[in-house]
């Protein structure tokens, strides 16, 4: 085996690639700025049980461990930093008010979330933290919209769900927490005939309600449906009403696609609505999000929360490259003052001047220099490299 071979799923980011990746990170994060989003950086590494604390099963399977050397505790490589993100809101802010925090930064993951996709993430997102209303979770759907136009995403669309209704049945009917699971399962794979299987037992309300869920999904009607249909709970009334509030509070900025009262993405997790956003022509998310209070909590400090994240790796194969932009070459001349000074002003207005350092003359081409500069009349001039 060549010593050289990455392990699967893991894989370098050349220059091109990462130049737009980087350029990618740098609009995004200047536009969570001028929303009053305060960037925060969390280490690579925690103890395991700070990393996976409210976090659920999930993330522990796709959790790296390792044993910390210098105390002989289990450590951690992060797969997911909002968790982290709530650990600094609640035990290092501090605040009393709404924060408003965002980051950027590799996450690892033990195992890959899909086909083809990279067990190292660029994990790029926006969380709000200090405010439960629905309010909140329209400022955070409307930033992740906002986030993927500058990236030059466009024809977005919205789907929502709502984790309190399923939860809502679970705990008005005492449901038992191994079958709580089971449910859960079935109706994230849509596995409706299992599903009959496991409800044909249940009370009649609890298995029409439960039987009714996956064909909860469509447009603005679903919602009317899910009132008439399921049972008259208020935890329910008020999940739809929320994504009532979301839908239509959206229009304008994107279309919210389909409602999906099956959808329960992070259920050990999340704690109220979850949302996804697609590009038309993409099958998959491109950026995922929630409402996840109990976090907080957690950590022993209960904040309501609601946030988003994108991977800018797949963001930036998303959109078109911008067009190269050619260098300058400058002759390697390193008493001329004049020259120097030319450089300099010019890397100063953001120009990229590559100097030609000595013996390479065969391998010009690879700098991607289509311009030059050269000495005429006394002064430092650029022109066109033919």
């Amino acid at each position: 085996m060549r010593r050289w071979l990455l392990p699967e799923y893991i894989e370098d980011i050349l220059p091109a690639e990462a130049q737009r990746i980087e350029g990618l990170r740098r609009r995004i994060l200047d536009l969570f700025r001028v929303h009053g989003y305060e960037l925060v950086m969390p280490p690579l590494l925690e103890y395991l049980e700070s990393l996976l604390t409210g976090t659920g099963h999930d993330l522990d399977l796709k959790t790296f461990k390792l044993v910390d050397q210098l105390s002989g505790r289990m450590l951690g490589v992060r797969a997911d930093i909002t968790p982290q993100v709530a650990r600094i809101d609640a035990h290092l802010l501090n605040r009393a008010g709404i924060a408003r925090l965002c980051y950027a930064g590799s996450v690892l993951q033990a195992l890959p979330s899909g086909m083809m996709r990279t067990r190292e993430p660029l994990q790029i997102g926006a969380e709000l933290y200090g405010h439960a209303g629905v309010e909140s979770d329209v400022e955070i759907q409307a930033l992740m919209l906002s986030a993927l136009r500058v990236a030059g995403v466009e024809e977005l669309y919205v789907d929502l769900g709502h984790v309190g209704v399923f939860r809502s049945l679970m705990t008005r009917f005492q449901v038992t927490p191994e079958l709580e699971l089971e449910l859960f399962q079935v109706l994230q794979s849509k596995d409706v005939p299992t599903l009959r299987e496991l409800v044909a037992d249940l009370d009649d309300e609890l298995r029409d309600a439960l039987l009714l869920l996956p064909e909860l999904y469509g447009g603005l009607q679903v919602l009317d449906m899910a009132r008439k249909s399921l049972p008259d709970f208020s935890e329910i009334a008020l999940a739809l009403d929320q994504m009532d509030t979301i839908a239509r509070d959206l229009q304008g900025v994107a279309e919210v696609h389909c409602f999906d009262l099956a959808e329960l993405r992070g259920y050990q997790y999340h704690s109220g609505i979850v949302f996804a956003a697609y590009a038309r022509g993409r099958p998959n998310a491109i950026a995922l999000g929630g409402r996840y209070d109990e976090v907080g909590k957690a950590f022993g400090r209960a904040r309501p929360a609601t946030g988003f994240t994108t991977d800018l790796r797949e963001l930036a194969a998303l959109v078109a490259p911008p067009p190269p932009v050619a260098a300058i070459l400058a002759p390697y001349r390193p008493d001329d003052a004049a020259l120097r000074a030319k450089i300099e002003g010019l890397r100063g207005k953001g120009q990229i001047v590559i100097i030609d350092l000595p013996g390479h003359e065969d391998t010009r081409q690879e700098l991607n220099c289509a311009r030059r500069l050269v000495s005429r009349g006394g002064t430092w001039q650029i022109v066109d490299d033919n």
